[in-house]
C-alpha cells in the first residue's frame, strides 16, 4: 500500500456483489417512497402550490384593478393533468434532498477521505444555487416580465375590439416551469466550470482569456431558453455573467498550490 493511500484511506467494508445489489435497492426505496409520499402531498396541496405560481401574475392583475380576472382551461381534463405535473415537479423538488444524501451513503464509502472533501462543497452548493436562480426569477424576473407581456393589452375603442390576456392554465405553468428550471440549472455554471479547473480540464487562465467569448455566449444561451422578450434574457444573462466572474475567483482559490522548490 503507497503511502497515499495509507493517509488517505477508504472507509469501506469488503462487500459481495449480493451485499451492494441489496445495499442499492435499500437506496432506491428510500428515495422512491419518499418521490410517493411528496407527489401525494403535493397533489393535495396542488392548488394552494399552483396558486403560489400563478401569485406574481395575480398580483399585476390586482395592481391594475382587475381583480375579476381568471385563467381558463379549454379542455376537460386539462386542469387535472395540470394539478399532476404541479404535483410531479412539487415531489421532485421536495424529495431532491432524499435522493441526494442516498446517493451519497451509497457512493461515499468507496471514496478517498481527500474526494470526499472535495466533493462535499459541490453537492452542497448545487441546490443553494438552484433555490438562488429560482428565487431570482419569481421575485425579481416574473413580475417585470408578466408586466411587460400584459402591457400589449389594448381596451376597447371605437371601431375595434378589446385584447385581453386570458392565461390557460396549463400553458402558464409550463412557463413558469420552463423559466424556473433554465435558471435553476443556469445557476450550477459556477460548479461546472470550478470542477472542471479542479480536474485539470480548464484552468483559470483560460477562463479569464476566453471571458469575451463567454459574455457572448451567456446572451445566446439566454435568448435561446427564455421567452423571446428582452427582460428575461438580460435577468439570465447578467448572472450568468457575475457567476462566471465569481467561478474564476473560487477556481483560482481552490486551484492547487504550486510545491515549493527545496533550496538544497
Amino acid at each position: 500500500m503507497s503511502d497515499i493511500t495509507k493517509d488517505d484511506p477508504i472507509n469501506d467494508k469488503p462487500m459481495s456483489l449480493m451485499e451492494h445489489l441489496m445495499e442499492l435497492r435499500s437506496r432506491l426505496l428510500w428515495s422512491v417512497g419518499t418521490f410517493i409520499v411528496m407527489f401525494m402531498l403535493c397533489y393535495y396541496y396542488s392548488a394552494q402550490i399552483y396558486g403560489f405560481l400563478a401569485r406574481p401574475l395575480a398580483d399585476i392583475l390586482m395592481s391594475q384593478g382587475a381583480g375579476d380576472r381568471r385563467m381558463i382551461f379549454t379542455a376537460l381534463y386539462e386542469a387535472f393533468f395540470t394539478y399532476l405535473k404541479v404535483a410531479f415537479f412539487g415531489a421532485v423538488f421536495f424529495s431532491f434532498p432524499m435522493w441526494a444524501t442516498q446517493l451519497w451513503l451509497f457512493i461515499a464509502p468507496g471514496l478517498y477521505r481527500s474526494e470526499k472533501r472535495t466533493i462535499m462543497p459541490f453537492l452542497l452548493a448545487s441546490p443553494v444555487l438552484f433555490v438562488a436562480g429560482a428565487a431570482l426569477v419569481y421575485y425579481f424576473i416574473f413580475p417585470l416580465a408578466w408586466h411587460f407581456f400584459i402591457s400589449f393589452e389594448t381596451p376597447a375603442g371605437a371601431g375595434t375590439v378589446a385584447i385581453q390576456l386570458e392565461a390557460k392554465v396549463s400553458e402558464y405553468l409550463s412557463l413558469v416551469m420552463h423559466m424556473i428550471l433554465a435558471f435553476g440549472l443556469a445557476f450550477q455554471l459556477p460548479i461546472l466550470l470550478v470542477l472542471l479547473c479542479k480536474v485539470g480540464i480548464l484552468s483559470v487562465a483560460s477562463l479569464r482569456k476566453g471571458r469575451r467569448y463567454a459574455i457572448v455566449g451567456m446572451f445566446v444561451v439566454a435568448a435561446v431558453i427564455t421567452p423571446p422578450d428582452i427582460i428575461s434574457q438580460v435577468g439570465l444573462a447578467v448572472p450568468l455573467i457575475l457567476l462566471y466572474e465569481v467561478s474564476i475567483l473560487l477556481a483560482a482559490w481552490m486551484a492547487p498550490k504550486p510545491a515549493k522548490l527545496d533550496p538544497d
